[in-house]
């Protein structure tokens, strides 16, 4: 990627975006990234807590809502990670991933994490769609003239940015330490 790409960037209004620095999605040209997702909180508490087929299928669903602002949806996901914090999620974590993604056929890679940054996840996924022969950078950008004519613009859209030179993994040190009690916790 050249340091001129244009890059159309949504962000989801999670705190995390702001504290990291970050969006929930970024489109390149026909190709959308979607941020890590972990199960929503529900007041508090992770949503299918305990359960990485409850976890998967979740966050799945988040991902593949986290592509309509592009003018894309499932058919269109052609790639996903699920990260897991136990092995013996595996097979639970790939029946949500069939029944979400099954009809598209993806391609996928499971891994295995020592944890997430809220201990009582077991599953966070990402996906990366593609438009085929569409620029979803621009596919559902309002016009210019409609952007004038409102209030204010999509205050979660930030299009035609210039791409960041980054690492998308992040910093390779940035672990967290483990919440008190779990193996690895400080004592």
């Amino acid at each position: 990627m050249t340091s001129g790409a244009e890059v159309r960037r949504e962000l989801s209004g999670t705190p995390w975006e702001e504290a990291t620095g970050s969006a929930g999605a970024v489109a390149v040209g026909g190709l959308v990234l979607v941020s890590g997702r972990m199960p929503v909180p529900e007041e508090g508490a992770v949503a299918g807590a305990g359960e990485p087929y409850e976890q998967t299928a979740g966050a799945l669903r988040d991902a593949v809502a986290a592509l309509e602002p592009f003018g894309l949806a499932a058919e269109d996901v052609v790639r996903t990670r699920v990260y897991l914090s136990h092995a013996r999620d595996a097979d639970e974590a790939g029946r949500a991933h069939r029944e979400v993604l099954g009809h598209v056929r993806p391609a996928l890679t499971m891994v295995v994490v020592a944890g997430f940054t809220d201990s009582r996840v077991l599953v966070e996924v990402e996906i990366e769609a593609h438009a085929g022969g569409r620029d979803a950078r621009v596919h559902t950008a309002p016009a210019a003239s409609d952007a004038a004519d409102s209030d204010q613009s999509d205050q979660h859209t930030q299009p035609d940015q210039p791409a960041a030179a980054s690492d998308p993994a992040g910093p390779a040190d940035a672990a967290d330490p483990a919440a008190p009690g779990e193996p690895g916790a400080p004592a």
